[in-house]
């Protein structure tokens, strides 16, 4: 599983449309999400590609046995049909960008 954080001397500012921007440019739609503390994803797969982004807040997420925190500006890709499962870590809220796959 690898992470792929923000690049500010690339990327600039993270902010929500810069980051939005470039999921798309890589071929993505997106969509906003806003996750509690306490909110858990058991183990699941999806049909497309997809890449969980986070804005805020620290997301962990379990897929072949391992185990990563997400943090502001971090995007892991999630492959078609692989199982993992996520979890809001600690009490802030997370504010993530779920990315799929345009077909």
């Amino acid at each position: 599983m690898k992470v792929e954080g923000w690049d500010t001397e690339h990327d600039g500012v993270l902010t929500e449309a810069a980051l939005r921007r470039k999921l798309e440019k890589q071929g993505y739609e997106v969509t906003r999400y806003v996750y509690p503390p306490g909110t858990r994803f058991g183990a699941h797969t999806h049909a497309v590609d997809k890449i969980d982004a986070v804005l805020s807040g620290r997301f962990q997420i379990t897929m072949d046995g391992h185990s990563i925190i997400l943090e502001a500006g971090d995007a892991v890709m999630v492959p078609c049909g692989e199982e993992h499962s996520a979890e809001v870590v600690g009490m802030e809220t997370v504010v993530s960008l779920d990315a799929v796959r345009i077909r």
